[in-house]
C-alpha cells in the first residue's frame, strides 16, 4: 500500500464521493446477504422442520437477536393464516426478490459513482504532470527523451486508470464482502469457518508470490513501449532525409526490433496477469469442495444431525461460494494494481524531478529594466562538465552586444542564463545591481523576448502563434506586429489570412515565413531585451535579408545579445564577445578586433567577410 500513497493523495480530493460510493458497495453486500440466509429458513420451510415461535424474543441487534425476531415473525404469518407455510414461502420469496434488486440497485451506483472517481483522478495526475513538465528547466529534455515523457503521460497513465479501477472496487468493496461474510459464517459454524480462514491465507500467498514479477515486467514493457514512440516521433520528424537517404529500411528495421521486444515482454505481462482469475477461482473452488466434504460428513454423521442443521451447512455453503468471486477479483485487482504500480513509479519520477529554477520565498517583482546586465565571474557546469568558466560581462541598456565563437563554445548556454532557463553554478549575474535570483522567475522573463536558430511554431493559426503569451490582443496589434517583421505581406496572400492554419511546427510555411512569424511574435511582447540565436544561420539570402531587416526593424531601442554565425550580421554591434572554451577570449568593436588579429580575425578569414 506504501506504493499506492500518491494514489491516495489524488482520492482524498474526492473523499465525499467515495464515502458515498463505499456506503453503496456496503448496503449491496449486506442485501447480497439477507438474500443469501434466507435459504436457512427456506429449506426449513419446504421440509416442515420450521419450529414456531409462539413468544415474542427480547429485542436486540445482534446477529442471533435478528434471526429470532425473523423466525417470530414467520412464525405468526404461518399461525394467522389458513395455508400459513405456502404463505409464508411467498413472503420469503419476495424479500429475497427485494434484497437482489436493491443489492443490485446499490451496486449500479457504486459503479455510476466509480467513472467519475476514476475520471477525476485521472484527469488531476495528468493536470499535474503537464503542469510539472512545463515548470522543469529547459536541462531536464536534453536528458529526457521525447517519446519517454509522451509514453509516460499517455500509456502509463493508462495503466495507473486501470490499477485505480481495480484499488477502487476491490479495496473499498471485496474485503468487506469477505469480511462480512466470514462474520455470518462464522455464526452459522464456526468450525468451518476456522477450516476456511487456514486454506485462503495459503492462497493468497500463492498468488501474490506470482503477481511480484509482474511489476518488474510491466516496467520494462513501459519502457520499450517509450522507445517506440521516441522512434515514430523521429521518423515523422525526419522524413524528409529518411526518403533522401533512401533509409527506410534502415528505420524500419529499428522499428521493428523494438515492437518485437515490447510484444514479448506484453505477452509475459499478460500470461501473469490473466493466471490470477483462473488460478483464484480454482483455489477457491479447492477450499470449497474440502469445507464441502467435512463440512457435510459433519452433517451426515452428527447423532443430532437434523434438517435445521443441513439447512444451515446449506446455507454456508452458499455464503461460502460468495467469497469466490471477490477472491477471484480481489486477486485480479493485485495483478492489475502491480502492473499499475510501474507506470506510476514512472509518473512519479517526473512528479518528484527537482525543480531547479523556482521563485525563493522572498523573491521581489522585476517591473522593468533600468540600466545594465552583468556577469560576474560567471560558471556554468552540466553534468560535472563545465561549459563556462570566468565569465565578465556588462551589457548596457540599449546596446547591442554579440556572441561569436565556434560551435559548441558556450554562446547559447551564456545566453540562455539571461531568462534563467539556467542557474549558475558559480559567480553571479545582476540585473540592475541584484541578483537575477532574487527576482520572480516570470518578471525576469516578462521583459526578454527571444528568436531561436530553429522557429518553434505550434498547430495553429498564424495569429495565435503570433499571439502567443501575449494575453488579450487584438488583430490590429497582431497586424501591426506582423508589418514591423516584414510577415504581413505574405499573411495576408493566404487564403483565410491571419486565420491560416500552418500545421505541425510550421510545415506549412517557408523557413523564412517561419523566422518572420517569430520575430512578430517578439515584436509583439514589445520586450526591452531581445535574444537574438543565430535567427538567420538557416536561410537563403533572399529570405535572410528580408529577416535581417526584420530584425532591425525589432532592435530599435532595445537591449540585444545577438548569437551570431555569419558574422556580417554584427559588424556593427556595440560590443562583440568571442568565446572560445567557456570563456571569453576577446572583447570589442569590430574594427578593433580585427586589428587584433586573433581569434576573430580568424573566423572572419574563414568566411571571406571584407
Amino acid at each position: 500500500m506504501k506504493s499506492l500513497r500518491p494514489i491516495f493523495r489524488y482520492l482524498r480530493r474526492h473523499i465525499r464521493l467515495i464515502i458515498v460510493y463505499f456506503v453503496c458497495n456496503l448496503l449491496a453486500i449486506l442485501f447480497s446477504l439477507v438474500s443469501l440466509t434466507m435459504l436457512i429458513p427456506f429449506i426449513s420451510l419446504i421440509f416442515g422442520k420450521t419450529s414456531l415461535v409462539y413468544h415474542r424474543p427480547p429485542m436486540g441487534f445482534s446477529v442471533n437477536g435478528l434471526i429470532a425476531g425473523f423466525n417470530y415473525f414467520i412464525s405468526q404469518l404461518i399461525i394467522d393464516h389458513p395455508d400459513g407455510k405456502v404463505f409464508a414461502l411467498g413472503f420469503i420469496c419476495i424479500v429475497v426478490v427485494t434484497a437482489i434488486f436493491l443489492k443490485n440497485l446499490f451496486l449500479y451506483v457504486a459503479t455510476y459513482l466509480n467513472s467519475p472517481i476514476r475520471n477525476a483522478v485521472i484527469n488531476d495526475i495528468r493536470s499535474d504532470l503537464f503542469s510539472k513538465v512545463l515548470s522543469l528547466p529547459i536541462g531536464y529534455f536534453s536528458e529526457e527523451r521525447k517519446g519517454d515523457i509522451i509514453s509516460r503521460m499517455t500509456n502509463d497513465l493508462q495503466e495507473v486508470e486501470t490499477s485505480i479501477v481495480s484499488f477502487l472496487e476491490s479495496f473499498f468493496r471485496e474485503p468487506f464482502t469477505v469480511l462480512i461474510s466470514l462474520v455470518v459464517m462464522f455464526k452459522i459454524s464456526p468450525e468451518l469457518t476456522v477450516l476456511v480462514l487456514v486454506f485462503l491465507p495459503l492462497t493468497s500467498l500463492v498468488i501474490g508470490r506470482i503477481s511480484k514479477s509482474l511489476r518488474k515486467h510491466s516496467n520494462t514493457g513501459q519502457e520499450k513501449l517509450s522507445s517506440i514512440l521516441t522512434v515514430i516521433d523521429e521518423t515523422l520528424g525526419g522524413m524528409r532525409v529518411i526518403k533522401a537517404f533512401n533509409a527506410e529500411k534502415q528505420q524500419q528495421l529499428r522499428f521493428t526490433m523494438e515492437n518485437n521486444a515490447l510484444f514479448r515482454v506484453k505477452n509475459r505481462i499478460n500470461h501473469k496477469r490473466d493466471l490470477a482469475s483462473p488460478l483464484s477461482e480454482f483455489m477457491g473452488v479447492v477450499v470449497l469442495c474440502v469445507v464441502l466434504f467435512i463440512g457435510g460428513r459433519l452433517a451426515l454423521n452428527h447423532p443430532d444431525a437434523s434438517t435445521d442443521t443441513a439447512s444451515e451447512f446449506i446455507g454456508f455453503i452458499a455464503i461460502f461460494s460468495q467469497i469466490i468471486n471477490p477472491l477471484k477479483s480481489f486477486s485480479t485487482a493485485m495483478y492489475n494494481i502491480q502492473k499499475g504500480r510501474a507506470g506510476l513509479d514512472r509518473i512519479e519520477k517526473i512528479l518528484n524531478s527537482q525543480e531547479s529554477i523556482r521563485d525563493r520565498e522572498d523573491a521581489i517583482p522585476l517591473h522593468a529594466f533600468q540600466r545594465e546586465i552583468v556577469f560576474r565571474d560567471a560558471g556554468f557546469s552540466y553534468s560535472g562538465e563545465k561549459v563556462l568558466i570566468g565569465i565578465n560581462l556588462t551589457i548596457c541598456k540599449g546596446k547591442m552586444i554579440a556572441l561569436v565563437g565556434s560551435s559548441g563554445a558556450g554562446k547559447s548556454t551564456l545566453a540562455d542564463l539571461i531568462p534563467r532557463f539556467h542557474d549558475l553554478t558559480e559567480g553571479s549575474l545582476l540585473i540592475d545591481g541584484i541578483d537575477i535570483r532574487d527576482y520572480k522567475v516570470a518578471d525576469v522573463r516578462r521583459l526578454m523576448g527571444i528568436v531561436t536558430q530553429e522557429p518553434i511554431l505550434f498547430n495553429d493559426t498564424i495569429g495565435n502563434n503570433i499571439a502567443l503569451g501575449a494575453g488579450r490582443v487584438n488583430e490590429e496589434q497582431i497586424i501591426a506586429a506582423a508589418k514591423v517583421a516584414n510577415a504581413h505581406d505574405f499573411i495576408i496572400r493566404k487564403e483565410q489570412g491571419y486565420r491560416t492554419n500552418i500545421g505541425d511546427r510550421g510545415v506549412k510555411l517557408s523557413g523564412g515565413e517561419k523566422q518572420r512569424i517569430t520575430i512578430a511574435r517578439a515584436v509583439l511582447k514589445n520586450p526591452p531585451i531581445l535574444i537574438l540565436d543565430e535567427a538567420t544561420s538557416s536561410l537563403d539570402t533572399e529570405s535572410e535579408r528580408i529577416v535581417q531587416d526584420a530584425i532591425y526593424n525589432l532592435m530599435k531601442n532595445r537591449t540585444s545579445i545577438v548569437i551570431a554565425h555569419r558574422l556580417s550580421t554584427i559588424r556593427h554591434a556595440d560590443q562583440i564577445n568571442v568565446i572560445a572554451d567557456g570563456k571569453i577570449a576577446e572583447q570589442g568593436k569590430h574594427d578593433d578586433l580585427m586589428a587584433l588579429g586573433g581569434v576573430y580575425r580568424r573566423l572572419v578569414d574563414m568566411q571571406q567577410f571584407k
